[in-house]
């Protein structure tokens, strides 16, 4: 009687072994677009900062990204909001870049802040 009920258990758990792998490496290969594009900032020079994406992904993606430039940020008076965006199409394993320029802000100080990006698949 003992050896069938280890026979039964050791039959089970061997099934397991074989079923949990496999099933496991299914999720692990499937990539999601936040996993494959990335993100990067340059400064150019004095007043221009770079902003890229890279795709990663087998598929092209559609990317948008937006950005505020704010002039004079601790002045109450003189401080000025610019806000900016950009829309990006590419391919795989191609990047794209936009540029957030703080020339409007004249002589005055500035930040670039806001920095937010996202990207889907492409619909086309």
């Amino acid at each position: 009687m003992r050896s069938t009920t280890w026979a039964r258990w050791a039959t089970c758990a061997l099934a397991i072994m074989i079923l949990v792998p496999a099933a496991t490496a299914d999720r692990s290969t499937k990539r999601t677009i936040a996993s494959c594009t990335s993100f990067g900032q340059t400064d150019k020079d004095d007043e221009t900062v770079e902003l890229s994406i890279t795709n990663s992904c087998t598929v092209p993606v559609d990317c948008r990204m937006s950005w505020r430039v704010v002039c004079a940020p601790q002045s109450k008076k003189r401080r000025a909001v610019h806000p900016g965006s950009s829309k990006l199409s590419l391919v795989s394993a191609g990047t794209g870049s936009a540029q957030a320029s703080a020339s409007v802000c004249g002589d005055d100080s500035w930040a670039i802040d806001s920095i937010n990006w996202s990207c889907e698949p492409n619909q086309d």
